[in-house]
């Protein structure tokens, strides 16, 4: 019943808030500027990812057992809502945010959510340990100390920055990040009730962030009446990476949940490089790379390009819950090549 209830609650209250945030954020004067991107429409209640921050801490803290891992995430979107808010409101240089996402994706480390093993059906045993190296950390008033496995702790802090910055990139257009974080907060709850995962615990967490991505859906969906902000983006991008390392650290399925973002990234990442422009700075005028800007400029409209990107999404997405590791590397790779295909198409 949980199950149906939680998510429920979560969905009523983003769409409460958001409806109140129409008027509030007016009266706060908390509004984008949409002149510095060359829009031609009104302000917007903004940033109002703010909400889903508040929201979840709120229901997080009711329906979650209160353990280490449940202090270190709280902890950690807090610290992560805080600058994020700051950055949309006022700017913050981008190597203070690579920072606070690096301390953010630590905290949650250090409290004990790993990666320890990566699938790999190239070798015999089929696992790649990450657990190999450990550091002792001795903790006063304790027998034992803590172990913090530096392999798993490099990659679980990569994997977390890379989700982040995943879908705050991918945040071009109003309603492409919520709707894709719906459709991977539901698969992944999806894959946490499956006989290989079973967690049911993990399940309601995923259940309970789709409702509240699908509740931003309604409000941000073009023609937009919010916009999320960094706030919003880093925050559903870090909990899709929490959640794909708890439903078993399966990288393989979540690289098909979050692959359109993913492989988005990693091309204009190789395509700065290639003209070697920075790697932090963001997308402006005839540099405006990711792939739902080409869509734009090629005269694709934002609902057409939601819905490609949201289909992708989606076929992959609900395909890595039926297939073996080595169809999932297949998978991957049929979606990069499709991501190649629509980058090449798109370029003007």
């Amino acid at each position: 019943m949980q199950l149906v209830i939680i998510p429920l609650a979560a969905f009523l209250v983003s769409v409460l808030l958001h409806t109140l945030a129409l008027t509030w954020f007016v009266k706060l004067n908390w509004l984008d500027n949409p002149e510095a991107y060359n829009l031609k429409r009104r302000k917007l209640p903004y940033p109002t990812g703010i909400l889903l921050v508040l929201s979840f801490v709120l229901l997080f803290l009711v329906v979650a057992p209160k353990t280490p891992q449940t202090v270190g995430i709280s902890v950690a979107v807090a610290l992560l809502c805080l600058v994020s808010f700051i950055d949309d409101r006022k700017t913050v240089h981008p190597i203070m945010r690579l920072f606070v996402q690096a301390l953010v994706a630590s905290i949650i480390f250090a409290t004990g959510t790993h990666i320890y093993t990566l699938t790999n059906p190239l070798l015999a045993d089929g696992l790649i340990n990450l657990d190999s190296i450990d550091i002792l950390i001795p903790v006063p008033g304790q027998k034992f100390p803590v172990v913090l496995p530096v392999l798993s702790g490099l990659f679980t802090v990569f994997w977390l920055m890379l989700c982040m910055n995943a879908l705050n990139w991918f945040d071009g257009i109003p309603g492409q990040v919520s709707i894709l974080s719906t459709i991977g907060f539901a698969v992944i709850g999806a894959l946490a009730l499956s006989s290989r995962v079973d967690q049911p615990e993990v399940a309601l967490l995923a259940f309970l962030l789709a409702g509240l991505s699908a509740g931003a859906l309604l409000f941000d969906f073009p023609p937009a009446r919010v916009v999320m902000g960094d706030t919003g983006a880093m925050f559903l991008g870090l909990m899709l990476g929490v959640l794909t390392i708890y439903s078993g650290g399966k990288v393989a399925t979540a690289f098909l949940v979050l692959g359109v973002p993913l492989v988005d990234v990693f091309l204009v990442v190789t395509q700065r490089l290639l003209r070697r422009q920075s790697l932090i700075s963001g997308n402006t005028g005839s540099e405006r790379m990711h792939l739902h800007h080409r869509l734009l400029g090629i005269g694709w409209s934002e609902r057409k390009v939601i819905f490609v990107t949201a289909s992708l999404g989606s076929a992959f997405g609900l395909s890595a819950l039926f297939m073996s590791s080595t169809e999932k590397i297949l998978a991957g790779a049929t979606l990069f090549v499709v991501m190649i295909a629509l980058w090449l198409y798109s370029k003007q």
